[in-house]
Parts: structure tokens; sequence; C-alpha cells
């Protein structure tokens, strides 16, 4: 007897519908699962097995075939584990087949029949929603993480034979019911903010730009002056998650297993600081099965490196595709996928090994070689890409110990949200373009024009610093911006004079 049900699994960050089909026939006891499954996909059926005989059900003595379709895709994860042990009950006779074709199944098996959580089930709803299923039988745990997605009864579910009993009608359940627009409301919270950093309103003033213009920043100074605490608090200043952008982030960290447990949607920008012995699989993604990376976690927000030059060159050098795209392609010899990676890039780093080289205050013990060798870790093209670099000095005495505190984060977060409001209508109807930093050619020539002053000191410019045509873009692109936060349809000599002094590092 056959027996097909509904399931998904996830390629890239999409859904895919799965169709396990379960063929019961005479023969030897034996349990095959085709369809391209990985090591824990083929370690179901000795799981599934135990669950089914010790929550009282019988195991058929007879020959089963377990297809995964369609088969030419690579399965991995136990989500098929509650399907594929409600097929063999659906093939045996226990349970009607009839009443799994409007239900999507995901579910890990405990040997006592109990259903643990598993990862991706965010997008597998929204896959299942677009097959037009009626419903989604889930893990208790991912309950509310099913539920945000409109339009799909989610029925959250504990062991196996109340999955068995709710299919049979036997037992009614209600469909679990989240608002998700209350809920994405109530979440959106930061535990830091601006008002808490004395001084250094310089920086305090680049980060605004690049929070409204969408631009990377990389911040230089000696230790202890403040790059981390600043770069944290960039997120605070950004813009609003959108409720389809807090969607997007919200599959990448149900894929990942790193949604909170009390939280079905990503409500925050996120913040992403990986340790500079991270691997290039590990910030980009990668491995057998592909997954996203630190830069996709950071999607939609914030990807900070510290100690720049600390993390293994060929790491940082992999960056530069997904800076540029603002998406992360994996190859593999039978697929090829894509991960999103639309980040703001803050690095930080010391200007040399032991961190005081310039510092008036105490004296570096580096040699030239020492500092040359430093410094030539990091790449011109990589540093091409960072379009604001600032120098952060010592804190003063007065500054550290004074009462003075300087704006918050809602007080600067004001002004970025007018700034980004002018860019959304500047970019109505371009789909990829939504803040100046990602205006390309065209965009430059309609919105950047200069006067004759800027002209001469624009070439000035890119003559004395030597600049690349990446670079006087980059100042085309911040002086835009800061017109921007001055509320001026066009660049004045002002405005382009203050990004200029933002590409001297380089």
């Amino acid at each position: 007897m056959l027996a097909t049900i509904h399931s998904g699994t996830v390629m890239g960050v999409e859904g895919l519908p799965v169709a396990v089909e379960v063929d019961i026939s005479s023969g030897l006891p034996i349990m095959a699962t085709v369809g391209l499954p990985d090591s824990s996909v083929r370690e179901s059926k000795d799981r599934v097995k135990a669950a089914i005989r010790n929550c009282g059900y019988e195991f058929p003595a007879r020959r089963i075939t377990v297809n995964l379709a369609p088969a030419d895709v690579k399965k991995a994860g136990a989500g098929f584990d509650l399907p594929i042990a409600l097929g063999i009950l659906a093939a045996s006779g226990a349970l009607e087949s009839s009443c799994l074709a409007d239900y999507c199944v995901l579910g890990e098996l405990a040997l006592d029949g109990a259903l643990r959580p598993v990862r991706g089930v965010l997008p597998v709803a929204l896959s299942a929603r677009e097959q037009g299923l009626k419903g989604l039988i889930v893990p208790v745990e991912n309950g509310m993480e099913a539920a945000v997605v409109d339009g799909l009864s989610v029925i959250p579910v504990q062991t196996l034979p109340e999955a068995v009993e709710f299919l049979a009608g036997r037992k009614q359940q209600e469909p679990l019911q989240v608002d998700p627009v209350s809920t994405f409301a109530k979440a959106w919270h930061y535990d830091v903010d601006f008002n808490e950093v004395k001084g250094q309103e310089q920086v305090k003033r680049a980060l605004e730009i690049a929070a409204a213009g969408g631009h990377n920043i990389c911040l230089k100074g000696p230790p202890g002056s403040g790059k981390t605490m600043l770069a944290r608090r960039l997120p605070t200043i950004l813009p609003d998650l959108s409720f389809p952008e807090a969607l997007e982030t919200s599959k990448i960290y149900s894929i990942a297993g790193l949604l909170p447990d009390d939280l079905p949607l990503m409500a925050t920008r996120p913040f992403r600081s990986p340790h500079h012995t991270i691997s290039d699989a590990g910030l980009v993604g990668g491995g057998q099965v592909p997954r996203p990376g630190e830069v996709s976690l950071a999607h939609n927000g914030v990807l900070f490196l510290d100690e720049l030059p600390e993390f293994k060159k060929h790491v940082l050098e992999v960056l530069r595709q997904p800076l540029e795209d603002g998406t992360v392609t994996i190859a593999r010899a039978s697929v090829s996928l894509r991960f999103p990676a639309r980040v703001v890039l803050a690095a930080a780093f010391n200007p040399c090994p032991c961190g005081y080289y310039g510092d008036k205050r105490k004296e570096c013990t580096c040699t030239p070689q020492q500092i040359q060798r430093y410094e030539s870790r990091l790449s011109g093209p990589l540093l091409d890409r960072i379009d604001l670099h600032l120098e952060v000095p010592a804190l003063a005495y007065e500054e550290m110990s004074g009462e003075r505190h300087g704006e918050s984060s809602q007080v600067i977060k004001k002004r970025v949200d007018a700034a980004r409001e002018i860019q959304s209508i500047r970019y109505q109807g371009l789909d990829r373009i939504y803040c100046n930093a990602l205006m390309g050619p065209l965009e430059l020539e309609s919105h950047c024009i200069l006067g004759p002053a800027s002209t001469a000191l624009l070439e000035k410019s890119v003559r004395r610093l030597g600049l690349s045509a990446r670079g006087y873009t980059r100042i085309l692109k911040i002086a835009r911006t800061i017109a921007d936060l001055a509320g001026s349809d066009t660049i004045q000599t002002s405005h382009l004079a203050e990004a200029v002094q933002y590409r001297r590092l380089t």
C-alpha cells in the first residue's frame, strides 16, 4: 500500500516542498530510504521504528520503501522523522491516508514518540502556503515561528500519537494564533544607547552618516578609545526593520537555529561580531550542506569585525563579493545557492600591534617593520570598499569624568529616518536601490551633480589622495548622504568637503 505525505526542506533560504512517499510491500522486513538522503535522514529509520513501537502502534514486518521527492535534491536534517512515521502508519492501514493531503508535516522524533524542534520551519511554512496547503503540523517549540505566516493553520503537537489523533479526527485542536504585527512591535528593544557614550562627537557624526546612507565604516584608534562601544550602538540608529525585512532575516535565523524561543520574528536589526579566528566558511557560509555564515546572519543589520588585521587574510578577501553584490553565492557540484548578505560593515582596528602608534599619551613600542607588516594585512581593495574611514582618538580625562552625555539614539535616529525617507522617494520604483550606498553609475549621474567649486575641490582631492575610481564614487555617495541629512536638494561644497575627510586614511 502507498501513502504520500507533504513535508519540506530548505534550499539556501527558501523552503522546498518534499513529497514523502511510503510504500509497504511483500518481502524481507527491511526499510530503505531513497531520494538523496544524508546520514541524519538515513538514520531516521531507527528513530521511527522505535517511536512507533513505543507509542503502542504495530510496525509492519514487511518491506518498506521511503522515497523523498524530488529525488535529485539533497535532503538533510531530522525533520522527516514525523512524516515518515505517519506515512508508515497510513500505508499499513492504521491511519486514513486521505486526511494527510491537506497538511505539511515536519518534526524530529525521540525514541519514546515525543517531538523535538527542527530548523528551518519558517521557510517551509511559507512554502506550504504557496502550495495552497491548509495547514502545518510541527513540534510545539516551532509553533510560534510557523504561526507568523498568515493564511496557514498551524497545529503544534507534542507526540506522535497526538499527531495521529488529530489527523484521524478523534481529537479537535485549535490552530495556534499569533499576531505577527503586535508581536513584532512588542519585541522592538535595544539594550544600548548612544547617550551612554561620552565624547567622540566626530565619530558619532560619521556613524550617523553611515546609518543614513547605508555606508560601510572603519574605525582606527588606540585600545580603550571606544571603537567597539560606538559600533555596538550603530543598529540603534538604523531605520526600523520593515515586516518583509524582519521575515527575510527571521528565515535565515530559523535555518541557523538561532531564533529566540520566545520570539517568532527578528524585530531589531541584527548585530553580529564574529571572533577573528573564524574560518571563511563561518564568515560567508558553506559546509557540505551549505549553511548561512555570519555575513548572512547580519543581513539587514550590522556586521562588526573587531581587530580587523587579526582576521586571516583569505577570510577577509572572501568578503569582497558580498560587500559589492549583497549576496553570497556558494557553488557545489550539484547545486549553487545564494544567501542574502546586505549589511552595513563596521570594522575596528589599532594603528599598530601594540596599539599606541601616534598616541600622545603613551609611547609606541613597535618597530617600523612591525607596523608595516601589521598594516599590510589589510588589502587595498578591501579598504577601498569601505566608505568612511575614521580615526578615533583616545579620550581626555575631562571627557571621561564629565557628566555631559551626548544625544540619545532616538534623537539621532529621527534625522536618519528623515534622510532615508528622502532616499526612499528618490529611488522609488528601483528594486535593488533603497539607500545612497547602493547607487549605480546612472543614479550617480542623476543625483550627484556638482557645481564648479565642488568639482574643483573633488578633482584636487582625487589627485592629492590618489583615490581610485571606486574611492571617487564613494565620496560622491557620502556627499549625497550628508546633503540628505541637511535637507538639501543639491550637494554643496561643504557637504563634499566633509565627505572627502572620511577618505583620508586610504
